[in-house]
């Protein structure tokens, strides 16, 4: 894991502020037997992840971790976030993992040259009004 803060992992944490307020991609995936239904649920979307029932940002969180094994050994020391936000641009994918409990957010985007790592950046501050607005989605999704 290469920890790296640049102007745009700092945009990518604003986007996926941006993208807090304005996508409530909070609901269970229809259908996993649809090709490509996941990743197309997932675009440009702030998810909670819950593992019971299983939302989508815990279906996303899962099959990116597959594909990146960083991931795995981020959440193994982080633990679990309780949203994803998940964009992306050509071959290059970005998230930020948000955890309500500390009040942070860690932003992370797929490497170009290594297809399987990611790169993350971080701790940033959840901003009082981010912290509201996501524990509303949280509570009113239990």
């Amino acid at each position: 894991m290469t920890a790296c803060v640049t102007g745009k992992m700092k945009a990518l944490l604003t986007l996926g502020t941006a993208l807090t307020l304005t996508l409530g991609g909070c609901g269970v995936v229809g259908s996993p037997l649809l090709p490509g239904s996941e990743a197309a649920a997932a675009k440009n979307q702030i998810m909670l992840v819950r593992q019971e029932p299983p939302s989508l940002g815990y279906q996303r969180l899962i099959t990116q971790a597959r594909r990146f094994p960083d991931m795995i050994a981020f959440t193994r020391q982080r633990g679990i976030p309780d949203f994803l936000a998940e964009t992306g641009k050509l071959e290059r994918r970005y998230f930020i993992f948000y955890y309500l409990q500390e009040r942070e957010a860690y932003a992370c985007r797929t490497r170009i040259e290594d297809q399987r790592a990611v790169e993350f950046a971080g701790p940033y501050p959840i901003t009082k009004n981010e912290y509201k607005l996501l524990d509303n989605l949280r509570r009113s999704k239990r």
